[in-house]
């Protein structure tokens, strides 16, 4: 699956900084890598979580980046838009405006590179 621009600019972004502050770096990746492996909540629904944090603030690459790591783990489109509503539910306008344009926008991409 391709990755959209804004992950890969997350990416990038991460690879510049380690670059100047490795340290830093390999910690928070082993951090976030124990947070995201499997537990009593699967891989899967701790990307949607994140998801939905992600729109609540309005990050864009993390939506992104959560976005596709949750279709990654096997997300359909309903459990997406479940996610967008519960996040629009406590966010409004604003969280409900990012998780219909840009998830629409990433999504239709990937629709259209799996043609």
């Amino acid at each position: 699956m391709t990755e959209h621009y804004l992950a890969e600019q997350y990416r990038e972004g991460l690879h510049s900084l380690g670059e100047l502050m490795p340290e830093v770096v390999d910690a928070y990746n082993r951090f976030t890598n124990v947070c995201f492996q499997p537990g009593e909540v699967s891989t899967k629904y701790k990307h949607l979580m994140a998801l939905g944090i992600s729109l609540f603030t309005g990050n864009e690459h993390c939506i992104v980046y959560h976005l596709e790591n949750a279709l990654d783990e096997g997300a359909t489109e309903k459990e997406i838009a479940e996610t967008i509503s519960v996040a629009g539910a406590y966010g409004g306008g604003a969280t409900m405006s990012h998780g219909v344009i840009l998830i629409n926008e990433v999504m239709e991409e990937k629709r259209q590179n799996l043609q």
